[in-house]
């Protein structure tokens, strides 16, 4: 018999990645459905980062880092940061409510034009608050909606708990969707869809979109051109 061959512990994850904007501090990607942000897994997007981005020329340089959470059926837009420095500033601003976020997602039932979701989630206040962008009718579902979400906190799950919590689960949400109208097959209708800050190190207002994804088009094509 043959030994067993070495397994390489320097492999890399080859997977590439949609950059969205890129300098020396920090980075805006898109992150895909059906990949961790970070975690036990080799895939994820944390080890996909450095053979996507460029390394940064700055003394601090280290690996990048996601400085937030996507789910790992969420799609949209992820921020990372590329120095020790940069790391440190954008968890500070994240934990000092600095960065605003903006999500859209397919949600079921009839729903109120705008609201406001507060309730605790694993003990925690937490607050969402959404617009009602456009309705549709639905022989299943009876309506969908296309919703604009903008989470005030940052619990985990906290938007497709709050929407469940009010009886308008997102559509194709296994987790806290109605089980008669858990729709298959197509993933979660949740996407990150922009992200808006002051650079921590250049001060220059920023603010990044991610196109929607093409199932959102086909549900609500004229308010997602």
């Amino acid at each position: 018999m043959f030994p067993p061959k070495e397994v390489d512990s320097r492999k890399k994850l080859i997977f590439p990645l949609k950059i969205i904007f890129e300098d020396d501090y920090l980075a805006v990607i898109h992150k895909p459905a059906g990949i961790l942000v970070s975690g036990n897994s080799f895939k994820t997007i944390a080890n996909v980062l450095p053979q996507n981005l460029q390394p940064s020329s700055l003394l601090d340089a280290t690996i990048p880092q996601p400085v937030h959470r996507l789910d790992y059926a969420t799609t949209g837009i992820l921020l990372a940061g590329k120095t020790s420095s940069s790391i440190r500033a954008l968890n500070k601003m994240f934990e000092d409510k600095k960065v605003e976020k903006t999500y859209y997602a397919v949600t079921i039932g009839e729903m109120d034009k705008n609201g406001v979701v507060a309730s605790d989630i694993d003990g925690k206040e937490s607050q969402s608050n959404y617009r009602l962008v456009e309705s549709i009718s639905s022989e299943r579902f009876g309506y969908l909606n296309l919703v604009e979400l903008n989470p005030i906190t940052g619990r985990r799950h906290q938007l497709r708990k709050h929407l469940s919590s009010i009886n308008h689960p997102i559509l194709g949400d296994k987790d806290y969707g109605i089980k008669p109208l858990i729709l298959k097959g197509k993933g979660l209708y949740l996407h990150a869809y922009t992200l808006k800050f002051t650079h921590p190190f250049t001060g220059k207002a920023l603010y990044f979109e991610d196109e929607l994804p093409s199932k959102f088009k086909k549900l609500f094509p004229s308010k997602t051109t």
